[in-house]
């Protein structure tokens, strides 16, 4: 008969084999905890941290405060985290597939979008296989504005502004405009428009709500430039050490993150414009000798995506064009 004691040491024993069987996984982002992309992100670690019993937690690091943006890729391509989230086309200059959500004016609404990224996800996930990394899910951001300092008309009155750029499709739209491309990372950017160093750039509302950039620009023009995904990936000898109830429980937990991912930027949109409008931000339509402008150079770059993404994207663009 187990005394007291006896059943004490067991229940401890049991414990202490339960927590070392445990796995953790922290999970860098790039963006505020109060981002939206963040917020689902969190809820996908406890998704599958109460979904595995506490067997396999999920540790989000927002801010950058693991891993830079720039870092977060490498780091779990390499194991150095084992689960992290990055905004894919920042490394398109890796594999052109990665900024194919960055083709200027390809698609300009969520619907449009969703259809595109249906028809690519399966070549981007591969890529990514190829980079060691298994891919779990992803969020669109809100269709891409132009933050500016000033008020604009042409596009030749963005030449010479200090332009935030954070990939190649960014960078190379400064190129094409005259501006002056500055690397900055997301969470440099409140920053960099204090001192300076930026005077614009293209993003969704919810950035320059989330960064509150009324306290340094002026205008925010609704050009409907593109919507980029922002991915979450595991590494690949990570996620294939695990059992296949651990599998399964997280490719649930990601499905449920990218339907409520999707939702919360729709919802999400409207809601952030009036923040700039609430902030003393000039929110509106770009006017149409701008959008005509940013368009004719949108058609310069499709034409270099598809030159440097070859078959595979060509493939994509022609599936998505003839699905419309």
């Amino acid at each position: 008969m187990k005394t007291p004691a006896t059943l004490l040491a067991a229940t401890a024993l049991a414990t202490l084999a339960t927590a070392a069987s445990a796995e953790k996984w922290d999970m860098p982002l790039a963006y505020a905890a109060t981002n939206f992309h963040s917020e689902v992100a969190a809820g996908f670690a406890q998704c599958v941290t109460e979904g595995t019993g506490g067997a396999l937690e999920v540790v989000t690091h927002p801010s950058g405060s693991l891993f830079g943006g720039n870092e977060i890729k490498r780091a779990v391509q390499t194991g150095q985290a084992n689960i992290g989230e990055r905004l894919l086309s920042a490394h398109q200059n890796e594999n052109p597939l990665y900024g194919v959500d960055s083709i200027p004016f390809l698609v300009s609404s969520f619907d449009e979008h969703e259809k595109l990224w249906s028809i690519a996800e399966p070549a981007v996930s591969e890529a990514l296989a190829e980079d060691n990394l298994h891919y779990l899910y992803s969020v669109p951001w809100p269709p891409q504005g132009l933050y500016m300092n000033k008020a604009v008309e042409t596009v030749e009155d963005l030449k010479g502004v200090k332009f935030r750029s954070y990939s190649a499709a960014t960078a190379r739209m400064a190129e094409l405009t005259g501006m002056i491309p500055v690397q900055v990372e997301a969470a440099e950017l409140s920053q960099a428009l204090a001192t300076g160093v930026a005077e614009s750039f293209v993003s969704s509302g919810a950035t320059g709500y989330d960064r509150k950039v009324w306290e340094h620009l002026s205008h925010f023009y609704e050009v409907d430039a593109w919507l980029p995904r922002n991915a979450v990936f595991a590494n690949m000898d990570a996620w294939n050490g695990l059992d296949d109830a651990t599998k399964a429980v997280m490719t649930d937990c990601a499905a449920k993150a990218a339907a409520e991912g999707l939702q919360r930027s729709m919802d999400y949109t409207q809601f952030t414009l009036d923040g700039l409008k609430e902030g003393g931000m000039t929110v509106g339509r770009a006017p149409d000798a701008l959008v005509e402008g940013l368009k004719a150079i949108g058609e310069t770059m499709t034409q270099e995506w598809l030159d440097q993404a070859g078959d595979a994207g060509r493939a994509i663009v022609e599936q998505y064009k003839s699905s419309m």
